[in-house]
């Protein structure tokens, strides 16, 4: 089956970071925001680690913006909740200087303009454990827009975290599409390539490589941005 729809990951993907001092300096931001509202920042950072993690182990069952606030109020006490738009007011503000903690490729957004431009669809299958207005801001500092995809997954649309394959077969529901013609790109070989578990051709970008139980990154077409294209072209084509 012809490919028609190609699927980015973002963090290390489109937008190169290195995954932990992206990390500090994100916590940093948060905690300058939001400490004066008394958050203390230890159990802050924690209670938004197990928040993560309870995206992680979603069943589906509610969205991920739920599944965080519930174990984050179970945390810090539900009086928390009510501090929800002070969150999303920093992601919209103060999380903009996280920009100086990634990179920048600008044959990543070539890349995904290429694609549209031959008519491939696109969808931005980051892992959904950030916010809409988070989600936004870190994809404007690719050099993309939202409105350049047909679908950018975030905790208040999905059900489900990568690596579950369920992540994946929910993207496919929801744009009526099938797994052999969507092509996976992503830095993470737990993560993004789980989605070859569901038929999808997979494309392992290694410029900023997350392999953290070791495997054999030969197992997959991967390299870089140059050498995603040649592949894409090869599958657009309909030659492999």
């Amino acid at each position: 089956m012809k490919i028609t729809t190609v699927l980015f990951d973002l963090d290390g993907t489109l937008l190169p970071m290195d995954q932990d001092e992206f990390t500090n300096g994100y916590f940093g931001l948060l905690m300058a925001k939001i400490a004066p509202k008394g958050y203390e920042p230890k159990k802050t950072i924690d209670a938004v680690w197990a928040g993560t993690a309870a995206m992680v182990k979603n069943d589906g069952a509610q969205t991920n913006e739920a599944a965080f606030w519930n174990k984050f109020a179970q945390i810090l006490g539900p009086e928390s909740l009510a501090d929800k738009p002070l969150f999303n007011e920093f992601y919209a503000n103060e999380f903009q200087n996280a920009k100086s903690f990634c990179g920048c490729n600008p044959q990543a957004a070539e890349a995904v303009r290429t694609m549209k431009r031959a008519g491939c669809q696109v969808v931005l299958a980051t892992n959904p454990i950030f916010p809409a207005v988070g989600t936004r801001t870190r994809l404007r500092w690719t050099g993309l827009e939202p409105e350049d995809f047909l679908l950018c997954t975030t905790y208040e649309n999905c059900r489900w975290c990568k690596p579950n394959p369920n992540y994946y077969r929910e993207i496919l529901d929801r744009l009526n599409l099938q797994a052999e013609e969507c092509l996976m790109v992503g830095n993470d070989v737990a993560d993004d390539m789980a989605a070859q578990e569901l038929g999808m051709r997979v494309f392992l970008l290694t410029d900023c490589l997350i392999n953290r139980e070791g495997k054999d990154t030969g197992a997959y077409p991967h390299g870089g941005f140059e050498q995603l294209m040649q592949f894409w072209a090869k599958l657009w084509e309909g030659s492999i």
